[in-house]
């Protein structure tokens, strides 16, 4: 059994990957930024899982705070990430990749070795694309890390309190007959459960065989951008005509919100950039590098009958 460092233990992935590693035995510090984030994740667990936890207070952007992190850790579960900002691209390589540099540093100080890091499925390091340019050059810095590293890169992730999905519930809700997709809704998906990608960052974490490989993961079947909406609606029953709007207006608009710091819009204009490379890898991948089939989108994203706020789980007893 490890004891593994888990940053961004506090977000969406955090959730999933504390207790798959609890459950199997191996003891967590937990990253968090402040004391009540450390409490969040401990009110998150059931009792008994909760007792293997060690939050540890530091911050990826600050070195400093890394070394204690580190101390008396076998391996670390690197998590932070942020899909958007409104600086020009900036905060995305601040955060994805300059987080991720500096945690290697920290690591490789403090002679701790094994790394699995998540990557994103379907990124480039192109110039005009802030946060595939962020994502791609992270895992550069982690394969030329000479550090015992895993790159796990998911496609969309789905399940309580996730980004995108609720994104687009919160769009079907609006009292409209009609709800827009970018371009011609014919971008390309593979969405995967966080919980399967929490059961593959275990088995890559037990398993030397995977040291020094990128697994792409994603779900059993592809979905278009229109088929994820159309999806969304019925599982928070709402009738809904899906209309494609022209990427040149949508991203006009996007801009428009951007330049004003008005972060309600949904979609970025860099996310907009994004969707000419599509995100999908092996139908087959999850089983042929873990042995297990993850789960079917279909009938699964009940949860977003809720609102985001209020898909949290419930404060163990």
């Amino acid at each position: 059994m490890f004891t593994v460092l888990v940053t961004g233990a506090s977000g969406f992935v955090g959730s999933h990957v504390l207790p798959e590693l609890l459950g199997a035995g191996h003891r967590v510090v937990a990253l968090v930024r402040s004391p009540q984030a450390g409490e969040v994740v401990l009110r998150r667990l059931p009792v008994a899982l909760a007792a293997g936890v060690d939050p540890r207070t530091g911050d990826v952007l600050e070195p400093a705070t890394l070394p204690a992190a580190l101390a008396r850790v076998d391996a670390v579960v690197h998590l932070v990430a942020i899909a958007r900002d409104w600086n020009g691209g900036r905060d995305l390589l601040r955060v994805n990749l300059g987080g991720t540099q500096n945690l290697v540093a920290a690591m490789q100080a403090a002679g701790v070795r094994r790394l699995v890091h998540l990557g994103a499925l379907g990124v480039a390091d192109r110039e005009e694309l802030h946060y595939a340019k962020s994502k791609a050059r992270a895992e550069a810095a982690v394969r030329d890390s000479g550090l015992d590293w895993t790159i796990l890169k998911p496609s969309l992730l789905f399940g309580p309190r996730d980004g995108f999905f609720n994104i687009v519930a919160d769009l079907v809700r609006v009292p409209a007959p009609l709800v827009p997709v970018p371009g011609d809704g014919k971008s390309r998906f593979q969405p995967i459960h966080a919980g399967d990608v929490a059961l593959c960052v275990r088995l890559a974490l037990e398993r030397p065989a995977t040291i020094g490989q990128a697994f792409e993961l994603g779900g059993p079947r592809t979905w278009t951008y229109r088929e994820i909406t159309e999806e969304v609606a019925r599982a928070v029953g709402k009738r809904r005509l899906i209309v494609p709007l022209p990427l040149p207006l949508i991203r006009l608009a996007a801009g428009t919100m951007e330049a004003l710091r008005l972060r309600f819009f949904p979609v970025a204009t860099d996310q907009l950039r994004q969707l000419s490379l599509d995100n999908v890898g092996p139908l087959d991948g999850v089983h042929r590098a873990f042995g297990f089939v993850p789960r079917r989108m279909e009938g699964e994203l009940f949860y977003l009958r809720r609102p985001k706020k209020k898909q949290e789980p419930k404060p163990a007893a």
